[in-house]
């Protein structure tokens, strides 16, 4: 009797064991979809707080610390590219109807979009809104819009508005790998600015070929023999059906558009290509979070019902995050980069605009420096390895990344990165090493690794 009770007693344990660890199991979301759960915890999209560069000015604004001036022509759009450190000059221009606002957009009346390194502003002429977001350090892209009219007092400035799910239709895809985020698309236009969709839309960033980009905007700046979508309209049924020759070496935006209407005479292909990159560039650091705080959190709820120890760490925890950090790294070192076969030559204003926030080492090199010949850069890595977006990823996925990172840069050319050659991979340390002392550290620690 004693050892039947007893069986019976470690049957009923286990099986109470089995139930919780049936319950957590359909908890945990399948690896690689976990995206989609964002406005639960551990992420609760909808209910956090936001603390981007655009929520700060939002409260600033509300105390009344900052005001926001008025513009006849333009409205709240100067003003409010001063107080975000966004200059004017970033302006790209895009005619095809692939926005909130599309009945305001047109060939002739283009959105506006300006961007600084974490906000990202959209204007069309004549439109009721100004739309803004920005990339908050836990939460990813955030989406904001401000009525673009003058208050009856006078005395009352813009009211910043959160975003209530419009924009995330179209902003957490697997355009943005899955997490709110940023895309560039590259369309077919018709001369009405509705893209021909049967003809096909493309994603683009710094991996996409130069003559699959730029489809639906203007694009102003000197390239040569390169050849690419933007300035032409999608005419023909042909398999060709634009005439890119048509729209290519211009150095103005076209007659048909007033460009009093806009700040800056131009939409420039150099700040085209780094929005391109940096926009993916964002998402991938978002994933990264998102991915890792997920496995985190799951990893707790595992552990508990399994009565593990607290810091066990499972090899599909340990692998999801290394996945998400591999795409990172891949987006942080340009791997697959289309190559520029020709010079490009872009706005001047742009480029001296963007530059002044490079972290230089001491020999005067950053990852801000052009290339603009053979590739983006002179050096191949993500300036936004500096942004407050990187610096705030989980301990765990930062730390992979940057031991990978410190591993690719002392190591050979046959691996992951072929593009990368010897005196790349030594000039992007030595950069690193001098303005962002975490990184002098791990050089060290590879170092040390290698003598023993």
């Amino acid at each position: 009797m004693f050892l039947r009770a007893s069986l019976l007693s470690f049957l009923g344990a286990e099986l109470i064991r089995f139930s919780l660890s049936l319950i957590a199991l359909l908890l945990v979301p399948a690896i690689g979809a976990g995206q989609s759960d964002f406005h639960r915890p551990p992420i609760s999209y909808d209910q956090a707080t936001a603390t981007d560069a655009v929520a700060r000015l939002s409260k600033a604004i509300e105390s009344g610390e900052v005001e926001i001036d008025w513009d006849e022509d333009q409205g709240w759009l100067p003003s409010l590219l001063e107080k975000l450190n966004v200059s004017s000059a970033s302006q790209t221009l895009v005619f095809s109807k692939t926005s909130l606002q599309i009945e305001h957009i047109s060939p002739a009346n283009p959105r506006a979009l300006y961007f600084n390194d974490e906000v990202y502003v959209g204007a069309v002429p004549g439109a009721p809104r100004i739309e803004l977001s920005a990339v908050d350090p836990k939460l990813g892209a955030v989406f904001y819009t401000v009525d673009n009219e003058k208050s009856s007092d006078e005395s009352t400035g813009p009211t910043i508005v959160r975003d209530q799910h419009e924009c995330l239709r179209c902003h957490s895809t697997g355009k943005t790998q899955d997490v709110p985020g940023f895309l560039i698309r590259s369309v077919y236009p018709k001369r009405s600015g509705h893209p021909r969709y049967e003809l096909g839309t493309a994603t683009t960033d710094h991996t996409t070929p130069m003559e699959e980009r730029f489809g639906g905007w203007y694009v102003t700046g000197s390239h040569g023999s390169i050849r690419h979508r933007g300035n032409v309209f999608a005419t023909s049924d042909t398999d060709h059906p634009m005439d890119l020759d048509v729209g290519a070496n211009q150095a103005a935006i076209p007659n048909r558009i007033a460009s009093k209407k806009y700040l800056e005479p131009s939409s420039d292909i150099v700040a085209l290509m780094v929005l391109e990159h940096q926009s993916q560039m964002h998402n991938a650091i978002t994933r990264a979070s998102y991915e890792t705080r997920m496995a985190m959190h799951y990893q707790v709820v595992m552990n508990k019902a399994l009565e593990r120890p607290e810091d066990f760490i499972s090899d599909s925890t340990t692998r999801r995050i290394q996945d998400a950090g591999d795409n990172l790294l891949r987006h942080l070192l340009f791997a697959d980069e289309a190559p520029l076969a020709d010079q490009i030559v872009g706005e001047p204003k742009f480029i001296a605009d963007f530059q002044k926030q490079a972290k230089r080492d001491s020999q005067g090199r950053s990852l801000r420096d052009f290339d603009l010949k053979k590739r983006m850069f002179v050096h191949p890595c993500s300036f936004l390895i500096h942004s407050e977006a990187f610096e705030s990823l989980p301990t765990e996925v930062r730390d992979y990344v940057e031991r990978r990172l410190v591993e690719v840069l002392t190591g050979q050319t046959d691996d992951d990165f072929p593009s990368l050659s010897k005196d790349d991979r030594r000039d992007i340390l030595a950069i690193l090493t001098e303005t962002m002392p975490r990184m002098n550290n791990r050089r060290k620690s590879r170092l040390h690794e290698e003598g023993s």
